[in-house]
């Protein structure tokens, strides 16, 4: 409390957080111990896990599991507010890629408002935890002698999500969202200079 200027409260707080991880360990009239092993792994992906290509391909994969099923249920459950929210993403990537820039902003921000239109707050958590790494480019250099005609190809894709999320059809949608994904693993491996 010393130390840190905080009261006793935000100690407990604090320690309880640790606990609620398995970092901590309480013994009853003893005190708080760091954990010698914690009591489950917790998942976490650092910046300098996403440094290989294999890296960037599995998180992909996982974002397949993920994003599939969220394109599904934004097409299913999306308001009219969120379509526009939508719309107004897919069109901040077309700005961003008329100014000659990566649109990697703009791309995990297109991917999070269709995980607002879910309904379920816990695919945002979840592609918020992930972050920016969900977005390749973010982390893998790429041979293109081309950017535009690069981001272009993606964001055509990008454009049949909306398509079939506007059209309220679900499968459409994952078939949609699971195409997009696949095609950007694939480019990854044509266009990346490590092969996975």
């Amino acid at each position: 409390m010393d130390a840190m200027g905080v009261s006793r409260t935000v100690i407990r707080e604090a320690v309880a957080a640790l606990r609620a991880e398995g970092l901590v360990a309480t013994r009853q009239g003893i005190g708080s111990f760091v954990a010698e092993q914690p009591a489950q792994a917790l998942f976490r992906i650092e910046s300098g896990q996403t440094a290989s290509l294999a890296d960037v391909l599995h998180i992909m994969e996982l974002r397949m599991a993920v994003e599939t099923e969220a394109a599904g249920l934004a097409a299913e459950r999306a308001t009219k507010t969120q379509r526009r929210a939508i719309h107004a993403a897919l069109d901040a990537i077309d700005a961003a890629i008329e100014r000659d820039e990566p649109a990697i902003t703009e791309d995990f921000a297109f991917h999070a408002v269709i995980t607002d239109a879910t309904g379920n707050p816990q695919f945002r958590r979840f592609l918020d935890f992930l972050g920016r790494f969900i977005i390749p480019r973010n982390s893998v250099r790429i041979r293109t002698l081309n950017l535009r005609t690069y981001l272009m190809s993606f964001q055509e894709e990008h454009r049949a999500i909306v398509a079939a999320i506007d059209a309220g059809s679900v499968e459409q949608a994952q078939a949609a969202m699971r195409a997009h994904l696949v095609s950007s693993s694939q480019r990854y491996r044509t266009l990346a200079p490590e092969r996975a």
